[in-house]
């Protein structure tokens, strides 16, 4: 595009590439990725050093989306993921010159079936879907494909989407499950919430957790599984670990696992509260309030996953654009970006690099 920028798109640009500059180094220097458990890296630093490197680049000779509308429809805003990928994205579509219509669905199913059938009826150029629940959303994206509009998905997986990006949820989910195994000793019981099957990445990474135990048949995991929900997430998640623990005492239960942090930080609070530092916490989205409690020495969380929103939602657009300027050749049908591990040792400095 030969076009003069803008300050606040300069400094946009600005701001990405240094999260993918630090990305690359956090993975370099802290961060032990590729399956392995923290406590033990393995030899996967290296290789997953050069995945970051290729992930966080940036696509370049975008074409421009000027003339262009861009529908995007938002599961949710709830939780900083959700809600950094759905304005990073509609930066970048704009900054690309082209024209949002975005709609978020508060974190309810049937209005996420509504924003996308109504996206449909003004018949924008290509429709991006943040997140679903696969079985609500599906016939809603086979109409999208119907109308001859093309469907792009960040974290949703869907056999009618040209592209999804996604971080690896593989690498997040076995990670995830063998950190805390080891954390652990290889024995006990553990807590889930597992609320979500539907959505695509709640399901990879509880499948991974599954896979990892089969080494590990001394842990258990606890029934039934705890129901994890949107509104309310963190109050629900605190009431219902409160009356796990009246009724787990010590040696009952070693561990909280979920596939996000809102719950997670709710589960630490009542831990913390009851004083019981036999109960470890694990999560996944760094949310604000998980970093706090990962950086108190004192507090049951663990470990929680940062993944790169503002890249995720930059790649989301750039393919949008190659696939409507003609490029469509350069779109695959998956773009992964690499996830940054964070630990009570590295949270400081995860903060610091990345700026979260």
């Amino acid at each position: 595009m030969n076009q003069q920028l803008s300050a606040p798109t300069l400094a946009r640009r600005n701001r990405r590439g240094a999260l993918a500059k630090a990305a690359v180094v956090m993975t370099a220097g802290v961060l032990l990725v590729t399956g392995c458990s923290l406590k033990d890296p393995g030899t996967g630093a290296a290789s997953s050093t050069a995945a970051a490197q290729e992930t966080a680049a940036a696509i370049t000779d975008v074409p421009s989306l000027e003339g262009k509308t861009v529908g995007i429809a938002a599961k949710d805003i709830v939780h900083d993921f959700s809600r950094k990928v759905y304005e990073e994205l509609q930066a970048r579509v704009k900054e690309l010159g082209g024209t949002v219509v975005a709609t978020q669905a508060e974190a309810k199913d049937d209005k996420h079936v509504a924003d996308v059938e109504n996206l449909i009826a003004q018949k924008p150029d290509a429709i991006v879907v943040i997140l679903g629940d696969a079985q609500t959303l599906t016939p809603a994206l086979k109409k999208v494909d119907e109308a001859g509009i093309p469907l792009f998905t960040v974290d949703f997986q869907s056999e009618y989407s040209k592209n999804n990006v996604t971080s690896d949820n593989w690498t997040i989910g076995s990670t995830l499950g063998r950190t805390l195994a080891e954390d652990i000793g290889g024995k006990g019981k553990v807590l889930v919430f597992n609320g979500f099957p539907g959505v695509t990445p709640c399901r990879i990474r509880y499948n991974e957790l599954k896979l990892v135990l089969e080494d590990y048949p001394q842990i258990e995991l606890i029934t039934p599984e705890l129901q994890d929900k949107y509104e309310g997430t963190i109050e629900d998640a605190r009431r219902q670990i409160e009356d796990n623990l009246r009724r787990l005492p010590e040696g009952e239960v070693d561990a909280i696992w979920s596939c996000w942090d809102m719950p997670q930080i709710g589960a630490a609070q009542a831990i913390d509260a009851a004083g019981r530092d036999d109960v470890k916490v694990y999560g996944v989205d760094a949310e604000p309030g998980a970093l706090d409690l990962i950086a108190d020495p004192d507090s049951a969380y663990q470990f929680t996953v940062a993944q790169q929103t503002t890249a995720m939602a930059d790649r989301s657009a750039d393919n949008v654009a190659l696939f409507l300027g003609g490029k469509a050749d350069q779109v695959t049908t998956t773009s992964y970006l690499e996830p940054v591990f964070v630990t009570k040792e590295n949270v400081e400095q995860v903060r610091r690099d990345l700026g979260i």
